[in-house]
């Protein structure tokens, strides 16, 4: 019983998803589901119910006050009486085998989470402090393990001070703080070894099992590596060191490939040794909270999804800029440039997220078919509605700031891009027409991602008079601020008080942090749990993967083949000034620029 408890209580960490339903809807629920035999004795039925919830992928909403909006398919053949009754017996059955087995441990599973690449920057910056936060709300499992894996020689006490000193607590939670990192450390252990080496991988098999004890052994392996090295890891880790008895999962962190021969050949390789339902590519834009509200905003509120198309909004704007250089990553960057570190995933993802028709549920699979169309559904890349730039030294305030080709890792002569804007367009019913502007760059001005949707003129305004003849002053505006200050923002006209006519352009604005107590969580928490409960709904797909790369894989051979120069730009400026005449030709106006912002 404590395997099903536990894994109850892990769901409980999300907001909208309550451990136990209220009375009112467990009776409900219970009256819908009058064909189903007495429950076998030790099963709970509110347990049940949230067991059959996930299992059957069923879209559910929990909201605030308890109640269960579901969406159901009354075409959907699983949705009809026969598959219903199906899908809870076989819930049934399973909890049923697990009860009956008794209280010796023995039916109770674990998790064991190996970070392989345990001592690079992301591991100890992202992923350790991600588990501890996930584990600091009660959302990892009651039994769980969590192994380093690396080729740095280290002690479990090595790794342990070395995660240590990057593990924080809640800003509004620090009860038991110091506690809970103990515990959480006395849970973690290292093993050395060889990427592409299966004993190396055995032997860690070996001490897996040991923590283990006999339990059903799920395993969760995040390759935290370049790479090169991918496919290795992956066939060592599968042959070696898969779960015998449980799920084995592998989480694999972007690039997927420069191209789309070299991505088609790095999942052709993956499948070799795993199913593409154990393949988590993660893109960890997608788990940003922001990023996960845009469908929740657009399909929960009536007033947003009319608007959400060709006849009311007239272009879209995807921003990415960040306030420092490569710093010492320059050898990596420069064999992948803005384009495909920035443009080809994370903002192309997102554009897909928020172009995409309403899916059928918000089942994994009905969200990324979605998706898919969106990215087939797009206009090839025309190299001249394309910017590139690249930023060079500037003096500023008595500090000298160092140019791209000044970072002693990136090669002398270097045209790497790092910075790009592109206009693209979707060529379907909802969207033709619309561009869709994408601009991404490094040493800019400040640190910023969001998504701009500026609004149709409004056709014969009766106050432009009152106004101005700069129509894109009175524009209505939806901004979503990804990152810093979570922000969702509308931006309306209305009048100054007073005896005169004088219009004021002014902002509904949904301030996270003001409207919010509880502090956002990292986009990896939310990822990471998303694997261990085998949510895809925020990873990409293969055939995703291959639309994302066949749309950027002709743009790039065309500028690197044409040896095309970036047009340089101040360390600390706005970009490149083409990126202003690329946004003019389609008649746009880049909204991160005007006073306002």
């Amino acid at each position: 019983m404590a395997s099903l408890s536990s894994s109850v209580t892990s769901r409980s960490c999300r907001s909208g998803y309550p451990a136990s339903f209220s009375p009112v809807n467990s009776n409900r629920l219970s009256r819908s589901l009058s064909f189903l035999p007495a429950s076998p004795q030790g099963l709970n039925f509110n347990e049940l119910c949230v067991r059959f919830q996930r299992k059957s992928g069923r879209a559910s909403v929990f909201m605030q006050d308890g109640a269960i909006v579901s969406n159901s398919n009354p075409t959907d053949g699983k949705s009809s009486l026969k598959g219903l009754k199906e899908e809870v017996l076989s819930v049934i059955s399973e909890e049923a085998a697990k009860v009956g087995a008794g209280s010796d441990g023995q039916s109770q599973s674990t998790v064991s989470i190996t970070v392989v690449g345990a001592s690079g920057d992301l591991a100890k910056k992202k992923i350790f402090p991600a588990l501890f936060a996930l584990y600091y709300e009660g959302c990892l499992p009651e039994h769980f393990t969590i192994y380093g894996y690396s080729r740095s020689k280290m002690t479990d006490a090595e790794l342990r001070n070395m995660v240590s000193k990057t593990l924080t607590c809640r800003i509004d939670k620090r009860v038991n703080c110091g506690e809970k990192m103990e515990e959480f450390l006395k849970r973690c252990f290292y093993h050395s070894g060889q990427y592409d080496s299966q004993e190396h991988f055995a032997v860690l098999d070996k001490k897996l099992k040991e923590h283990e004890a006999g339990r059903i052994s799920n395993r969760l392996f995040y390759l935290s590596i370049p790479p090169n090295i991918f496919v290795d890891a992956v066939k060592c880790a599968s042959s070696s060191a898969s779960s015998a008895n449980g799920w084995t999962r592998v989480i694999v962190e972007k690039p997927f490939g420069r191209d789309s021969e070299s991505s088609a050949a790095l999942t052709k390789s993956f499948k070799q040794y795993l199913e593409e339902d154990q393949i988590f590519r993660i893109d960890h834009y997608l788990g940003k909270e922001l990023v996960e509200n845009l469908s929740v905003l657009r399909f929960s509120n009536l007033i947003f999804e009319p608007l959400w198309s060709r006849q009311y909004i007239r272009n879209v704007q995807l921003i990415f800029s960040e306030d420092f250089g490569t710093e010492g990553r320059g050898g990596y960057f420069d064999n992948y440039g803005i384009i495909r570190d920035i443009m080809q995933n994370h903002l192309l993802q997102i554009l897909a997220l928020f172009a995409m028709e309403t899916p059928v549920s918000l089942d994994a699979e009905d969200i990324r078919n979605e998706k898919v169309k969106v990215l087939r559904s797009m206009r090839p890349i025309q190299v001249d509605d394309v910017v590139v730039g690249q930023y060079k030294s500037q003096t500023k305030g008595g500090v000298t700031y160092p140019g791209y080709t000044d970072d002693k890792t990136v090669p002398k002569g270097s045209l790497t891009p790092t910075f790009a804007a592109a206009a693209l367009f979707i060529d379907n019913a909802r969207w033709d027409g619309v561009p869709f502007l994408m601009k991404a760059g490094k040493a800019l001005h400040t640190r910023r991602a969001e998504i701009r949707v500026q609004f149709r003129h409004v056709p014969g305004n009766l106050y432009n008079r009152s106004t101005g003849c700069d129509l894109d002053k009175t524009t209505n505006e939806l901004v979503i601020r990804v990152q810093p200050d979570e922000a969702i923002y509308l931006k309306i006209n209305n009048k100054v008080p007073g005896l005169g006519m004088r219009l004021d352009r002014s902002n509904l604005n949904l301030l996270y942090s003001a409207r919010y107590s509880k502090e956002i969580p990292d986009a990896y928490e939310r990822l990471l749990l998303d694997a261990i409960e085998g949510e895809r709904r925020l990873f990409i797909r293969s055939d995703e993967l291959d639309a994302a790369w066949s749309l950027f894989t002709p743009l790039l051979k065309e500028l690197e083949e044409k040896k095309r120069i970036p047009e340089y730009y101040p360390y600390g400026s706005r970009g490149p000034v083409g990126a202003h005449y690329l946004a003019a030709k389609h008649n746009v106006r880049w909204g991160d620029v005007s006073l306002e912002q």
